[in-house]
């Protein structure tokens, strides 16, 4: 699978219980070497199946994409006008340019509306990820979690291109 063979669109109300399956099973895969593994059970909300409540509840506020592959939701990305909230792709789909394809695309959706830079709070696993799309580290910050415990992350920018203007 590539990138090409992925499409993006808007995410639905009936996506949110994949969207948190997503989310789950991308936080139980990573290795407890930034965070414990407290703090990981933390990030995925004590869940180990999905509920889309929160995500349901999120969908209020923010911009959520689906990345597809055939009929599947693989990846989803959610974000409000300059700021990229979430960005998870389900661990079978990652390294295979899905995750490049939601920022992108979050960054395109930023630049056409006039945005000049967009930012975003990534975990100490994704810092290198965001690195490579062009992100410049802004600063080291402790991340609150619903539960109340604190992790660090890393708060990341990107300048954007003006959009070409119409003639």
């Amino acid at each position: 699978m590539s990138a090409n063979e992925i499409s993006l669109r808007p995410a639905q109300e009936t996506d949110a219980w994949a969207l948190s399956a997503i989310h789950i099973a991308a936080i139980k895969a990573l290795p407890a070497t930034f965070y414990t593994q407290k703090e990981l059970l933390a990030w995925r909300y004590y869940r180990n199946k999905a509920d889309g409540s929160n995500i349901l509840k999120s969908m209020k506020v923010e911009t959520y994409w689906v990345a597809i592959e055939g009929d599947a939701v693989v990846g989803f990305a959610s974000f409000i006008v300059d700021e990229l909230i979430g960005l998870y792709v389900h661990p079978k789909y990652q390294g295979k340019g899905i995750g490049r394809a939601l920022v992108q695309h979050f960054c395109d959706e930023a630049t056409e509306q006039g945005v000049g830079e967009v930012i975003t709070t990534a975990s100490l696993y994704a810092e290198g990820f965001y690195l490579r799309l062009g992100f410049t580290a802004i600063q080291r910050a402790p991340h609150y979690l619903r539960s109340g415990i604190v992790v660090p992350v890393t708060k990341m920018s990107k300048p954007l291109a003006p959009a070409p203007k119409s003639i």
